[in-house]
């Protein structure tokens, strides 16, 4: 049998199989240069859902400048000697404008530093991402993206709703609830996203949740249709609303329920009485037919 392929990188350059992977993974993944900026995702919260190339970001990164939703853990990888700049958004609070973070970002790249540009979950889903990596574009910065688990999807996962199932959906619409000014986006097609998608994940949605749950039920949404809410996805203290459009504003009044959330809208949150994992790891008894198909098809 011939020996195992050399790997060729995404730099272009060949490197051997590592012998030793088990003990340092690290050493074939890019090298940080000076003068780089690296947009990385750091998942929903998790650290273990951290990917490989971001852990080496965090490892070599001279410049740490992190968002509101990155884990506190997630920082505790990242090399000692590391600077770490707060730069997060938050909804309602005074923050630090997004012209004055690319700008920072491109300062610190000028002066040689390794800059690690840190968000929550995915850089290019609803994290501005791309605005700063035209940013970057423009002022001659050279970079490098690591995309991230975001939160619409691991997230999801970490409450037992997957965002599509063979039996309930083939397609999902992620929508961001509110605009750079805070208000409900009036750029979108609402009537089209209530009446095409079958499962909507909402970002960033809980302030204006009122307004869209009335857009829903006004396109054709059954005021019965599941909804999920997921606090702190991922995190020691997730917290897991279901109800259903009818009851959900109610329902988030009577429980307080706090942002930052991710909001799910369909048949897909019924799959959480049997896919409810972590509850099961619990002692949560896990139902076998949340979709009661074995009953459907016994009558037919």
């Amino acid at each position: 049998m011939s020996g195992p392929d050399k790997i060729v990188s995404l730099r272009g350059d060949v490197a051997e199989p590592a012998s030793n992977a088990g003990t340092d993974f690290l050493s074939d993944l890019p090298l940080f240069e000076p003068g780089w900026v690296w947009l990385a995702g750091a998942g929903p919260g998790d650290p273990g859902l951290l990917t490989l190339h971001a852990l080496n970001a965090l490892k070599q990164a001279d410049v740490i400048v992190y968002d509101a939703l990155v884990n506190g853990r997630v920082l505790n990888f990242a090399n000692p000697a590391a600077e770490q700049i707060y730069a997060g958004k938050r909804g309602g609070k005074p923050s630090i404008k997004q012209r004055d973070i690319s700008a920072k970002l491109i300062e610190l790249a000028r002066a040689g530093k390794r800059v690690l540009r840190l968000k929550g979950g995915d850089p290019f889903v609803f994290g501005r991402g791309g605005e700063e990596a035209l940013s970057l574009v423009e002022a001659g910065i050279p970079f490098r993206v690591i995309p991230g688990v975001t939160a619409g999807i691991g997230g999801l996962s970490y409450a037992g709703i997957p965002v599509t199932h063979r039996d309930t959906n083939h397609a999902v619409t992620f929508v961001t609830g509110h605009m750079a000014g805070g208000a409900v986006p009036e750029n979108l097609d609402w009537a089209a996203i209530a009446k095409g998608s079958p499962v909507i994940v909402l970002y960033m949605a809980l302030s204006h949740l009122g307004e869209i749950t009335q857009l829903m039920l006004a396109n054709g949404r059954s005021q019965s249709e599941p909804v999920a809410l997921v606090r702190n996805a991922s995190l020691p203290d997730q917290e897991v609303l279901e109800t259903t459009l009818a009851t959900v504003m109610s329902d988030v009044e009577l429980t307080s329920f706090k942002g930052p959330a991710i909001i799910v809208i369909g048949d897909v949150v019924r799959l959480r009485q049997s896919l409810d994992w972590l509850g099961a790891l619990e002692g949560k008894v896990l139902k076998t037919d949340p979709l009661n198909l074995r009953g459907e098809q016994d009558a037919g």
